[in-house]
């Protein structure tokens, strides 16, 4: 059925208009991003096809141009506009932790994480560099491995921090495999970036590690 086919107020656009955007459901938002379907497929239609197809929204916002374009409808504009609206969502959560204490009000933290992280397909270790205010100084990947670990040398990690002149620090790092535990390995390698970092006046605040649709705050567990 085609979406003019539908009563007016179950139109995805519509329905935003009188209810807001927080009463959409995952396909209905992503219906409104597509605008258009193909024939014999409405718009909303396309929109379940492509959740079926990456599992969620962060997996269509993470995905390949190539395996994006595989879904019958979806060329190569569609990707462009996908990409340029991942990266407002990026660009506007790193302004806000530019402008905020990031560990008094964590929020924003924890979404360019999950938003940066949760469909890696490899492992990979970001540093997040802040102030003396703890607001955002840079954002950086600064080591990536294989599915199932990363290695890291704590003095790149140091002259990353000293080169940033930053105050402290707050470490992410993703399990592909999903699950947000940490593991033995990364309780001492958390402990001894602390370490070394301390030698040279910069405080780790937090360790994060990013699964799919969860993240764990080593700050929170008591790992600290």
């Amino acid at each position: 059925m085609a979406l003019r086919d539908l009563p007016e107020n179950e139109r995805p656009r519509e329905k935003l208009l009188d209810k807001g955007a927080q009463s959409l459901s995952d396909a209905e938002l992503v219906a409104i991003f597509l605008r258009t379907g193909v024939k014999g497929k409405s718009a909303v239609d396309l929109a379940h096809e492509l959740l079926r197809k990456f599992g969620s929204l962060g997996g269509i916002a993470a995905a390949d141009r190539a395996k994006f374009m595989e879904i019958v409808g979806l060329g190569q504009a569609k990707f462009v506009q996908l990409q340029a609206a991942v990266e407002l969502v990026r660009r506007a959560l790193t302004q806000e932790m530019k402008g905020t204490d990031n560990l008094s009000s964590p929020q924003a933290v924890r979404k360019y994480l999950q938003l940066n992280l949760q469909h890696k397909p490899v492992e990979v270790f970001m540093g997040i560099f802040l102030d003396a205010q703890n607001r955002l100084i840079s954002a950086q990947e600064l080591f990536s491995g294989t599915l199932t670990q990363t290695s890291v040398y704590p003095r790149e990690v140091v002259k990353s921090a000293l080169g940033h002149n930053a105050a402290s620090v707050i470490f992410a790092h993703n399990h592909p495999s999903g699950v947000a535990e940490p593991s033995r390995a990364d309780e001492v390698l958390t402990q001894s970036l602390k370490q070394a970092l301390a030698l040279v006046d910069v405080r780790v605040l937090d360790h994060f590690i990013v699964g799919h649709g969860s993240t764990l705050s080593f700050a929170e567990r008591g790992l600290l």
